[in-house]
């Protein structure tokens, strides 16, 4: 009953419940969450493509070019996600159930397309990428966005099976762990990691008991440590990690240069445009290293607004979650957030010398036409939760007559603090059969009740 009440007040411009559906029916202002995750999203990207900017002309300018086609590239492929990202908003989760089967299968065929000869694209010892000239696209990318999606439904259509090793592998563990695989081998171990602490927070969220996590994490690093020690590349970034100092003419160049130009920024930096490590000593500085170049402009200062943003996403995105109308959409926000600020967090690590070089590049800032399409994308979904938008629960129009156990089925939808344990709701519902149902006649005597 109190869906479909709450369902009558969304229908009426400026009801309480009415602000969670905002950005799809426009009658009322959108949800704190909603601005937060906007405002965070779009000072990112400003923040982008003033670094992305300042990271890219000096050195451009002294090769020749113009100095500013990076930026104007970063800025176009920032429009066409912006538009993804509007898209995805107003009708994203819907969209999502349709499209995660086949955005699956494609990914896996482009991931393992990137090691066919003369097709897939090799940069620096790494083959992770198909196109031709500046037109390349990441695969990988791609498929990060795809397993949140087919983990969220899988998880929301039998939220049980994380109760047993065995059912988490069936099919969950095999497809992730397949793709996980897939991906590192290319190698990119970053994307791998970040793919594995995505699929560890909906877990997590579901309610994964705490020793099949421990089980799993186990494996899970034991597999990345003997993959980094088999592979030269990884191997390589493993060691410069360990003592870049002694490496720092070779392996650990890029992991000192960005200590340095972190260090040589201080509290305040040198000031917008001022770097030195970005024109002749900063190898990927857009790119991978695009915090080096940050702190030493805009000092200690500078990077602290930056993570209290991925902050201010982390927290909108979990709260979203919790104020979600269904448990897929729950595990959407939780997936998404978990993806953008697992990333975010790896590369700041990464630079600050906290964590082995990955090359994952920072949403939102660095340069990378495939990431900061689809984590706008991502965005979007995320938007779509937070602006009340949902795949399952319908609203219920004023004098509708409706059933009472879809009644019943969307006040449960309702309380996401029961969603984690798929237990809780049998027991509800085993509960509510035996105090609802119906008695045989001559069961309660005079003496009180017998069965």
């Amino acid at each position: 009953m109190a869906a479909a009440h709450a369902a009558r007040r969304s229908d009426r411009p400026g009801g309480r419940a009415g602000s969670s559906a905002a950005p799809r029916t426009g009658t009322s202002a959108p949800t704190i969450e909603y601005n937060i995750l906007l405002t965070a999203t779009l000072c990112l990207l400003a923040a982008g493509t003033v670094m992305v900017y300042s990271a890219s002309s000096a050195p451009s300018l002294l090769q020749g070019g113009s100095g500013a086609g990076t930026a104007v590239k970063f800025v176009a492929f920032g429009a066409v996600g912006l538009v993804l990202m509007r898209a995805f908003a107003r009708q994203g989760l819907e969209l999502a159930r349709r499209i995660t089967g086949p955005l699956l299968a494609i990914s896996f065929v482009l991931v393992l397309a990137v090691h066919l000869p003369h097709v897939g694209v090799s940069v620096n010892g790494a083959r992770r990428w198909l196109g031709v000239g500046p037109l390349q696209f990441q695969p990988s990318e791609l498929m990060k966005l795809a397993l949140v999606l087919y983990t969220a439904e899988l998880l929301a259509r039998r939220p049980r099976r994380v109760q047993s090793l065995g059912e988490l592998f069936r099919p969950l563990l095999v497809v992730v762990g397949a793709a996980t695989a897939v991906v590192a081998s290319q190698p990119d171990i970053g994307t791998a990691m970040v793919i594995a602490f995505t699929v560890t927070a909906l877990l997590v969220a579901v309610g994964t008991p705490l020793r099949l996590l421990g089980i799993l994490a186990g494996g899970a690093i034991a597999v990345i440590v003997l993959f980094a020690l088999v592979q030269p590349y990884s191997r390589s970034r493993l060691t410069s990690f360990i003592d870049p100092w002694s490496h720092a003419h070779s392996s650990g160049f890029q992991a000192v240069q960005g200590q340095i130009a972190i260090g040589t920024g201080g509290l305040f930096g040198r000031g917008p445009g001022q770097s030195v490590q970005k024109v002749f000593y900063l190898p990927e500085a857009s790119t991978d290293f695009i915090l080096a170049v940050i702190g030493e402009e805009l000092g200690v200062v500078g990077i602290s607004a930056l993570l209290f943003l991925y902050g201010l996403i982390a927290f909108a995105g979990l709260r979203a979650a919790k104020r979600a109308r269904s448990l897929y959409s729950a595990l959407i926000a939780v997936g998404v957030t978990a993806l953008i600020v697992s990333q975010a967090l790896l590369n700041v690590f990464a630079v600050l010398g906290l964590a082995p070089l990955t090359g994952v590049p920072l949403p939102f800032i660095s340069y990378g036409s495939t990431n900061l399409i689809v984590m706008l994308g991502a965005m979007g979904l995320l938007l779509n939760v937070a602006g009340g938008g949902n795949a399952h629960v319908r609203a219920v129009p004023a004098g509708a007559d409706v059933d009472p156990g879809a009644r019943e089925g969307d006040r449960r939808r309702a309380e996401p603090a029961r969603w984690g344990d798929g237990r809780e709701r049998d027991e509800d519902r085993d509960r509510r059969r035996r105090d609802g149902g119906t008695r045989r006649s001559g069961a309660r005597g005079r003496g009180g009740a017998s069965r």
